[in-house]
């Protein structure tokens, strides 16, 4: 796998590349001196970072501004489109944001992924860097997420349902697992995430559940993935929440 210290990146203001990663792979938690922007042209991935998860599925992308510390886990094999923005290029957007990629965006980027790092920044290459930068400006939020909480003994029970949804562990094992009574540990998983345990839950089943869907899966194969016990409780779920059939997330 190539990876962004490969990259020349003092050489112009965008450098993007192109990247396969297997099914299964995490990549820990770090960040980058530049903004980046991440597509991904096949499979699924969510990003996870202080205060929450992002689910990215093939249909959007994602900006992390510079700096922010992140962490990648990748859902099945995943063909990835990556940027790089030096700050003073990449605007005032300085918080996470997950939008639709319209065709001109996924065509934009993998043409970025072609220039020869030191593209002539005032020729073609240039402007079309140029476009993709302010198509990102332009383009509406369709952000995914769930919080994370602040507390670390939260964040091990959180990081332990989101890297396996299906666990069924209850109020009390989750509890035991923060190292905190259950009173304490439900006041605080409120306090820090303004919802209770079963709908944080609820909430990362359906970004899993649409990142498997995205990916090809079955809609029964996915409702045993997340933990439901029939496809048709997990539908009702999904429809109810979401407002559509798990059906229409499927990839045809």
């Amino acid at each position: 796998m190539k990876r962004s210290a490969d990259l020349p990146m003092d050489i112009r203001p965008v450098v993007a590349m192109s990247n396969e990663y297997p099914s299964g792979y995490v990549d820990p938690m770090h960040s980058h001196a530049r903004a980046q922007l991440s597509l991904a042209k096949s499979g699924a991935l969510s990003f996870t970072m202080n205060d929450a998860s992002y689910l990215l599925p093939s249909n959007r992308a994602i900006w992390i501004p510079a700096g922010m510390p992140h962490s990648a886990r990748f859902r099945g094999k995943v063909v990835g489109l990556t940027a790089y923005i030096e700050p003073d290029v990449s605007g005032s957007l300085g918080r996470p944001k997950i939008f639709a990629a319209s065709p001109l965006v996924r065509a934009l980027i993998e043409e970025v992924t072609t220039f020869e790092h030191a593209y002539d920044v005032d020729g073609r290459e240039g402007r079309v860097v140029q476009l993709l930068l302010e198509e990102i400006a332009r383009a509406p939020e369709a952000t995914m997420r769930v919080p994370m909480p602040h507390d670390s003994r939260l964040r091990r029970v959180c990081d332990a349902i989101l890297a396996d949804p299906s666990i069924a562990s209850d109020l009390d094992d989750c509890a035991q697992v923060a190292g905190m009574g259950r009173r304490t540990f439900t006041r605080l998983f409120k306090q820090q995430l303004g919802m209770g345990l079963a709908t944080w839950r609820q909430q990362v089943r359906i970004m899993e559940a649409v990142s498997l869907l995205s990916a090809g899966l079955s809609i029964t194969t996915v409702a045993f993935e997340v933990g439901y016990e029939s496809a048709s409780a997990f539908t009702a779920m999904f429809h109810r929440t979401v407002g559509a059939p798990p059906s229409s997330y499927q990839r045809h």
